[in-house]
């Protein structure tokens, strides 16, 4: 119901990620878990280390686009790099919403290096009981 998903588009995630380090012409895809929790679903992307200002959240009909930028440190230019495992560039991740969820009313919030998206969804996605109208008539058959 979240998203469309794609055996070999995760493949390539995966070796892009290991790989290459992203830009903004080339972005990392950034890890994420996506589950539903009540009358929302819930998308969490994994952004250790990324400012709450370095990230951009966009949606457009349907197409939820995030995408963050982890910067190296300030003093870099006085630092001798000894080990370097965290990747640093851009990252960015796109999904496609399902037409039953409310993306006028997007809750984000960031917190302890993970962005977390609450995606309500729309009332007229969820069940609701149908009364039936009307008297109800009953015919007689005389023999």
């Amino acid at each position: 119901m979240l998203m469309r998903t794609d055996p070999f588009r995760e493949l390539d995630r995966i070796s892009e990620q290991l790989l290459r380090p992203g830009t903004w012409s080339r972005p990392s895809v950034m890890p994420m878990d996506a589950y539903r929790e009540g009358d929302e679903y819930v998308v969490a992307f994994d952004l250790p280390g990324v400012s709450p200002d370095a990230i951009d959240i966009d949606v457009e009909r349907n197409m939820l686009t995030v995408k963050a930028e982890r910067r190296p440190a300030a003093n870099a230019d006085r630092v001798q790099m000894e080990l370097s495992e965290r990747p640093l560039g851009a990252f960015s991740r796109q999904i496609v919403l399902a037409d039953t969820l409310d993306t006028e009313h997007i809750d984000a919030d960031y917190d302890a290096g993970v962005l977390t998206l609450r995606i309500p969804i729309a009332e007229r996605a969820k069940p609701r009981k149908i009364t039936i109208g009307g008297e109800s008539r009953r015919k007689q058959i005389k023999g």
